[in-house]
């Protein structure tokens, strides 16, 4: 089994220069896989990516999540991003592989895609799809109950959750001279964050995830 995450760019026109979301974007899936056949943008805005170990999913996504919320205009003092992403989340089996990610078939992608088109009527940024309803039902209210902090992340919160994720095992202190900043100013951004609820939320997808996969 793999994951599938398909994602789009919501609010894409307000950046006059797209290569400001376009190139961090491309960086960090660039680091999970090769392009076309891990994974692909599409239509300007749109992306589709296979994470091979579905554990790691949610994990990748929630970074994907903070990349894009720490985008900024031109205004260097703007403390909030211009633009958020939708992300669906698909996990099953791949049962064609093409040359590229789009050729490629399964249950991993038709679960994604499915949710995918589901999440504006869901009025959610963030969802999931498996072989298995009750995980999806109970993984789909943490991550609606997530989006009303992750969908409000300034950038600030934002960059601290991109750090937390990719160095999980640093200190406040030294996240604080990556930063920047003090010590204690790293304790605010950290309940801004609402950084605590995220890892809780990610280490049990992963603890369950796992535990279906046995």
């Amino acid at each position: 089994m793999l994951a599938v995450i398909t994602g789009d760019i919501v609010a894409s026109r307000k950046l006059n220069n797209q290569e400001k979301w376009l190139l961090p974007l491309k960086n960090l899936l660039s680091g999970w896989g090769e392009r076309p056949r891990d994974w692909e943008l599409d239509r300007g805005d749109s992306f589709q990516i296979e994470i091979q170990s579905p554990e790691d999913a949610l994990k990748c996504a929630f970074e994907i999540k903070a990349l894009i919320k720490k985008v900024t205009a031109n205004d260097k003092n703007r403390r909030t991003g211009v633009i958020d992403i939708r992300m669906a989340i698909g996990i099953g089996e791949k049962t064609y592989s093409g040359e590229t990610i789009k050729e490629s078939n399964g249950t991993a992608f038709i679960h994604s895609g499915e949710k995918f088109d589901l999440l504006k009527k869901e009025n959610v940024t963030m969802g999931i799809k498996t072989p298995w309803q009750d995980f999806d039902e109970e993984i789909n209210l943490y991550l609606r109950l997530a989006g009303i902090f992750m969908d409000r992340w300034s950038v600030s919160s934002a960059e601290l959750i991109e750090i937390i994720l990719n160095s999980p095992n640093l200190t406040q202190e030294e996240i604080g001279k990556k930063l920047g900043i003090k010590q204690s100013g790293v304790s605010g951004r950290w309940n801004r964050a609402y950084a605590d609820e995220l890892l809780d939320i990610e280490k049990v997808f992963k603890k369950k995830i796992i535990l279906l996969l046995k």
